[in-house]
């Protein structure tokens, strides 16, 4: 097996097959003719990589389903319009009514919210649970649970779970684990070594690059890939082949692009470590961080997203005035491109199965490719909006 960016570099294309051409073209299409009938209505595999009809796929889609799958340890991955989408497909393919789900309590809200307004409609029971809970998921797990839903780190809360140990519990009793990993991405982890089942990336993020499209990716073991696409179908989901294209182009410098956002991100998160308006910075790759042990056993990197807790008192009106005094961190959803971004957090309201009751408001950081100097620089004079501050400079001078 080659290393990891080797197979970035190679991953989902043949340039034999294409006339020398080094990226798989474009292909677009909706219909696709055969020479006989008999070829037309005897398709090789509906739900597999044969070229059928255009919702399904072109070589181009195929390229790059090819290419996660390849980085990420999987027997086949397939795309989805956008990250949301691939959650909803892995969750539909397993919850049934009358089934239980274990969803972690420190998921992506969207995905909580599907849980609430679909699933339960549905007559799934969603049990959430701790994201510490490790091993002792399985005191949790029942005859009629459907399948585990982990996200490690946890959406802006940043928990590191102990995936092997809840995978070990939940394949003794032949329960899936899904996750969703967008934020190791296939670069920083490889998801089915480590117990996962079905693998869920938003790859308009990191996979993507440069904030320019949308789309997801379901990766799979050979025993789920076929339920899996199954549901993909029957969805009616598609992709653009332009969106591939792109997306394919995005991963071949995925690698470069998360190493260094990775030394930015770690210079800026230990800067904002020694910083008074700041209490603690929610980074798994940070010695401080309560889960940075998992974090270095599990992972192979760390995405340059990490949240960070201020120090009291900071009311509403200072948090916006630092946060609209920023000039290089957009304000804006979404991450994993070039651009620096910042959003407040709004984890406390959400939690059921566990608190989360940060001393102070919370912001959510991602380090772009900026230089880091000019990210501090950015910082800190949006910081003289924070009392904190105001304080410390009128009675100490502790900067760094």
């Amino acid at each position: 097996m080659h290393r990891r960016d080797t197979l970035l570099a190679h991953a989902g294309r043949s340039p034999d097959d294409h006339d020398g051409m080094v990226n798989t073209p474009v292909f677009r299409t909706s219909t696709v003719v055969f020479p006989t009938l008999d070829a037309y209505e005897t398709p090789k595999d509906p739900y597999g990589k044969s070229v059928r009809y255009g919702r399904h796929g072109t070589p181009t889609t195929y390229a790059f389903e090819d290419a996660v799958a390849k980085m990420e340890g999987g027997f086949q991955a397939v795309a989805t319009p956008n990250g949301f989408s691939a959650v909803v497909v892995a969750l539909m393919t397993f919850a049934r009514p009358g089934t239980h789900l274990l969803m972690v309590d420190s998921v992506y809200g969207p995905t909580r919210t599907f849980c609430t307004r679909q699933l339960e409609k549905l007559g799934v029971e969603v049990e959430y649970y701790d994201p510490l809970i490790g091993a002792g998921i399985a005191t949790l797990l029942r005859d009629n649970t459907c399948a585990v839903f982990c996200e490690s780190p946890g959406s802006l809360t940043f928990e590191v779970q102990d995936i092997p140990a809840i995978a070990a519990a939940a394949h003794a009793r032949d329960i899936p684990v899904l996750a969703d990993q967008t934020w190791p991405t296939p670069y920083f982890q490889s998801p089915f070594e480590i117990g996962i089942d079905v693998s869920i990336q938003a790859a308009t993020k990191y996979i993507g690059g440069h904030s320019d499209i949308m789309m997801g990716v379901v990766t799979t073991t050979e025993r789920y890939w076929k339920p899996v696409r199954q549901t993909v179908a029957d969805f009616g989901y598609s992709v653009s082949p332009d969106d591939c294209y792109l997306a394919l182009r995005g991963l071949r410098t995925m690698g470069v692009r998360l190493k260094q956002q990775q030394v930015n991100a770690l210079r800026v998160a230990q800067w904002l470590e020694t910083r008074p308006e700041v209490s603690r910075v929610l980074f798994p790759a940070l010695p401080s961080h309560p889960g940075h042990a998992l974090w270095k056993r599990d992972f192979r990197g760390a995405a340059a997203l990490f949240s960070v807790v201020l120090t009291p008192p900071v009311d509403d009106a200072a948090l916006t005035s630092f946060v609209d005094a920023l000039t290089l961190f957009g304000i804006g959803s979404s991450w994993g491109g070039f651009e620096s971004l910042i959003t407040v957090v709004h984890a406390a309201s959400i939690r059921t199965a566990t608190n989360w009751n940060p001393e102070g408001p919370a912001v959510r950081l991602h380090i772009g490719l900026e230089d880091p100097e000019d990210l501090i620089a950015d910082l800190a004079q949006a910081m003289i909006h924070l009392p904190t501050h105001r304080a410390d400079t009128n009675g100490a001078a502790t900067h760094v």
